[in-house]
């Protein structure tokens, strides 16, 4: 991920079989019984979830714990009222981190939206103490450049403007002269940080990495300082990247959409009426002086909270973060007061027209966290939709009779939204899919629901909670949502325990109670995009990053000694237990020692490259029955027993994936057995499945991710004939018979596989059972022989040009290199974290920082998916399109010539090295590494590999790789845009321009 940014804003909807809220759900004992649950008295209840008081060893710190917290939580508050919440997880030596305020972009100034956002971008930048060579020198020129922002926006003439901006440009010149560009990230990342991002939202904005547990004291000097006193340097080059930002949204139907729905949900709030990245008008006309306001008001201790998750002794970290923030100073925080909105009384229909696939959207009010019929809500939404056996999943996607239909809700701390969304098969209406959506929770209305679909949403419920409290990132989440909704953290330990008390009665009633005529529809439909007005590039001269140079504070932080961790190396031989089965089938097992999960796979080594048609008779099978089942009553079983399933066919792999609780392993293995050996042919599903599968084609031709990402890459790599477009035919797929894809259902186990198993039963106690329930031939048959696809030599450089109605430009650079070599592991790492991999690198630098020509860039050396296929050098500018030519001149220059920065080598080094001594592969990662290992021809743990050679690595070596393997290269560009707006006839200096139809891309 490039960037410093992920908006709140940008998730439509939640994944069902993840948390849809970010709320934590407690922990229950999975064996429990609703019976035995329904036998504790009140009292009992009441004392379980009590909150008590404790003194930490030392007696200095009181924090609070709530009984029957299965993350036994630590809350502290601070004397300046920071709170602090921890949990200790020892699956790995690492620690998540997130630093949250209580705030966002509800708290924008009516004339200045956006700026929340703005400031989480401007907290990369430093302080007076780093991110500069001098800032003494440094700061009369900011103080110059804040001024000339005030009277810039005060000035409407556009020839004085552009004036003012000339100065702009030229005193952030001459202050990024002494500006050390992208310091705080050079070095969360020489402690070995990942995932170093941030994001806002309406009412928060959260600061996010993820350390080793060794690196927490300097984790906390670096974000001490910089909440301490940051400086808006690099400001103009900065805010070109959330110019780019804005108009990725505008090149977005569905997010343009889901902003369309909550304006009209939210006439006065300003959840609908201060989007936050903010308006084009008020980004043009950004006040620096205004967001130092903004900072001042709501970045006080007594709004923030740090909340951990990891490998920590609770102890320590509470008088380390008393250390770096007790001697900040609260004072009164102005909180946002949101209006009460009237009750919608009528239904809205809104129309939008857009250059992707039709799709509509419907939303409903509802209250926010809180309120006491959340827990009821948040049971109607499962019950909807839970990826499997809701109500919409069974009665409109089972059925097909749309071609996607899904339910989401969003909560917020004011009010909620229950989303209902769906895309039409060929001929249909969208307004035919309201009337199917509604008449889903019309039978919520009318009751007319199993009691079993109640228990099975909670059991269902509690395994998710068991998954997500796996990761560190899932725990903090949850306490991230608590502390900026105001919950108490013993009203969110029992959220599963309140919806498991909820009787049909509650959820009639509450169904009733917020779901009439009352709702907001979106109907977004194919056209022209109407009213778009792009963010225009304003003329930056490209400004120095400095980046050999470091700040005393930086250097400090390095010099100081951490505490090391030994790193821990797979051993396939010992780490994974085999065994063979009585059919000769070999089970790779690891075992789980943390919860009553187990998951369970069949891996084959064919899929669709060598077998289409079993690749879409793996889609058939979601709508099949079999003899004694019909295809619902599959889905509700699994449901039922907490099982996920799933079987998908990849180009060259067949996944069958079970995952649930071990104590009914056994049931749905045969379950899955059963539906395998005995599916039953359906020719209204089939016909059905063709016309959908026809109608998706037609819409993935609209999707410019699908254009770029799947049919320009293939192209680039594989030329005209390419795994992406050689699928069946229309009349191909009209002419497959249903009996003939059972066939191949029936037979998918009749092949070579293998087992990977990981789970809390013990090796000989899996294979028993699955000598008995894993019924295959005696011989097992060879696999299909693939189909030959020729990677594309680059011998002369080409241009592939695609039309796309959209604002910004999205270039795309390949060229095949050397076939895969795995002694060249330790040289593609080390070259790919100093040239490309992160926003200390030289490619994000270089085109964001200094020359401000994208939000998001990247380039690597790409490693090929098995040996004998080669490596590729891929390169990639998301920019505007009057700036795409500066964009392909500025990464041609890094493709020919690697700058050297010998403080940025070391950096790498250091980062590489403690990511290795804290990585810890685990759980059922062991297995799919071991899986990649031997795909490439080794079955080692290649990671020692560059750790033994991490002493001896210099710059030269990164220089010569980039010398051999990437400069003077021959690339093909392939580019996604708009004609209308690129300079077409300027592409041809890169090469030979091939313009490309979507038949071409696709295939059909």
């Amino acid at each position: 991920m490039i960037g410093t940014c992920i908006s709140f804003e940008k998730h439509r909807s939640r994944m069902k079989s993840l948390w849809k809220s970010a709320c934590t759900m407690a922990l229950l004992l999975i064996l429990a019984t609703p019976a035995m649950w329904a036998q504790k008295s009140v009292i009992k209840d009441a004392m379980k979830y009590k909150t008590v008081s404790r003194t930490s060893a030392d007696g200095k710190y009181t924090y609070f714990m709530v009984d029957g917290d299965p993350l036994n939580t630590r809350m502290y508050s601070l004397k300046n009222g920071l709170r602090v919440f921890l949990t200790v997880n020892k699956s790995e030596p690492r620690i998540q981190t997130n630093i949250a305020v209580r705030t966002g972009s509800n708290n924008d100034p009516k004339d200045c939206t956006g700026l929340a956002h703005y400031l989480e971008h401007m907290l990369f930048k430093g302080t007076d103490r780093y991110g500069s060579l001098d800032y003494a020198q440094e700061k009369p020129l900011l103080d110059q450049i804040e001024a000339l922002y005030e009277t810039y926006r005060a000035t409407k003439d556009e020839a004085k403007r552009k004036e003012i901006y000339a100065q702009i440009d030229k005193i952030s010149g001459q202050a990024a002269k002494f500006a050390i560009a992208n310091e705080y990230d050079k070095m969360l990342s020489s402690i070995g940080a990942k995932g170093t991002n941030a994001y806002t939202s309406w009412e928060r904005t959260v600061y996010v990495n993820d350390i080793p547990s060794n690196m927490i004291g300097k984790w906390l000097k670096i974000e001490s300082e910089r909440f301490r006193n940051p400086q808006l340097r690099l400001f103009h080059t900065e805010l070109e990247a959330v110019y780019e930002e804005k108009n990725i949204s505008l090149d977005n139907d569905r997010r343009t959409a889901y902003f369309t729905m909550f304006e009209a949900i939210f006439p006065t709030h300003n959840y609908g009426q201060q989007t936050t990245i903010g308006t084009v008008e008020h980004l043009k006309n950004p006040s620096i002086k205004k967001i130092k306001e903004y900072y001042s008001a709501y970045y006080v201790p007594n709004n923030m909270a740090i909340c951990l998750s990891g490998d920590l002794d609770p102890d320590q970290t509470i008088a380390l973060i008393d250390e770096a923030f007790g001697s900040y100073q609260n004072k009164d925080v102005m909180r946002y007061q949101g209006t009460t909105e009237a009750p919608i009384t009528a239904v809205k229909r809104i129309n939008l027209k857009g250059p992707e696939a039709e799709f509509i959207m419907i939303g409903y009010r509802l209250p926010g966290y809180g309120n006491a019929d959340i827990p009821a809500l948040e049971m109607i939404d499962y019950m909807l939709s839970n990826s499997t056996a809701g109500l919409i999943d069974l009665n409109l996607v089972k059925q097909q009779r749309v071609l996607e239909a899904y339910s989401s809700l969003n909560l917020m701390t004011d009010y909620g939204v229950e989303m209902f969304g769906g895309s039409p098969k060929e001929g249909q209406k969208l307004e035919d899919i309201e009337k199917m959506l509604l008449s889903q929770i019309d039978l919520i209305k009318a009751g007319k629901f199993d009691q079993s679909l109640v228990n099975a949403v909670v059991n269902d419920m509690e395994i998710q909670q068991m998954r997500q409290f796996e990761s560190n990132r899932g725990r903090t989440g949850d306490y991230i949502e608590a502390f900026i909704t105001n919950q108490e953290w013993s009203d969110v330990v029992q959220r599963i325990e309140k919806m498991r008390k909820l009787t049909k009665e509650d959820i009639v009633r509450v169904a009733n109670k917020y779901f009439q005529n009352n709702y907001v529809v979106v109907n977004k439909r194919i056209g022209d995009r109407e009213n778009v007005v792009k963010v225009v590039k304003p003329q930056i001269t490209p400004v120095e990053v400095n980046r050999e140079a470091q700040s005393e504070f930086l250097k400090t932080l390095v010099a100081t000694p951490a505490p090391t961790i030994q790193p821990r190396f797979l051993d396939y031989n010992t780490d994974i237990q085999r065994a063979r089965l009585k059919t000769g089938v070999t089970v790779n097992y690891v075992k789980n020692e943390e919860n009553a999960l187990f998951t369970l796979y069949y891996l084959l080594d064919f899929g669709k490259n060598q077998d289409k048609e079993l690749a879409f008779a793996i889609e058939y099978l979601p709508f099949l029955g079999t003899d004694k089942y019909t295809a619902d009553d599959i889905s509700k079983k699994f449901y039922e027993l907490g099982t996920s399933f799933d079987v998908s066919s990849g180009d060259d792999q067949v996944y069958v994936y079970v995952s649930g609780l071990t104590k009914n392993f056994d049931a749905s293995v045969e379950l899955l057995e059963h539906l395998l050996a005995n599916a039953k042919g359906d020719d209204a599903a089939l016909a059905s499945l063709v016309d959908r599968t026809l109608k998706g084609r037609s819409d993935a031709k609209l999707d410019k991710r699908t254009i770029l990402w799947r049919g320009m890459q293939s192209y680039g790599m594989f030329g005209a004939k390419n795994p992406f477009n050689d699928v069946i035919d229309e009349a191909g797929l009209k002419a497959i018979k249903a009996q003939a894809l059972i066939d191949k259902i029936k037979g998918l186990t009749s092949y070579q596989h293998r087992v990977l198993y990981y789970g809390p039963a013990p090796l000989a106690e899996v294979s028993a059972s699955l000598d008995r329930l894993h019924v295959t031939p005696a011989t097992l048959k060879q696999v299909p022989t693939q189909t030959p696809y020729s990677y594309q030599k680059t011998e002369k450089p080409k241009v592939y040009f695609v039309n796309y109605d959209m604002v910004q430009a999205e270039i795309l650079w390949l060229s095949s290199s050397v076939t895969y070599n795995a002694d060249l592991y330790k040289s593609v790492r080390m070259f790919n974290e100093y040239y490309g991999g992160n926003m200390s690198s030289i490619v994000f630098q270089t085109i964001r920082e200094s020359k401000a020509l994208a939000y998001s860039t990247f380039s690597s050396f790409v490693t090929p998916p098995e040996s004998g296929d080669p490596f590729f050098v891929q390169a990639y500018v998301g920019t505007q399109a009057d700036k795409m030519h500066d964009a392909i001149g500025g990464m041609n220059e890094l493709l020919n010539g690697i700058p050297e920065s010998q403080n940025l080598f070391e950096n790498s080094k250091a980062s590489i090295r403690n990511k290795i001594e804290t990585e810890r592969i685990i759980r059922t990662a062991i297995l799919f590494s071991y899986e990649n290992a031997v795909r490439h021809g080794i079955e080692r743990d290649q990671r020692k590999e560059i750790y033994d050679a991490l002493a001896t690595l210099s710059f030269a070596d990164v220089q010569a790789f980039h010398k051999q393997y990437v400069a003077g290269k021959q690339f093909s560009l392939l580019v996604l845009g708009s004609k209308d707006k690129i300079d077409m006839a300027a592409l041809s200096k890169y090469g030979e321009v091939v313009e490309l139809s979507l038949k071409d891309l696709f295939g059909y």
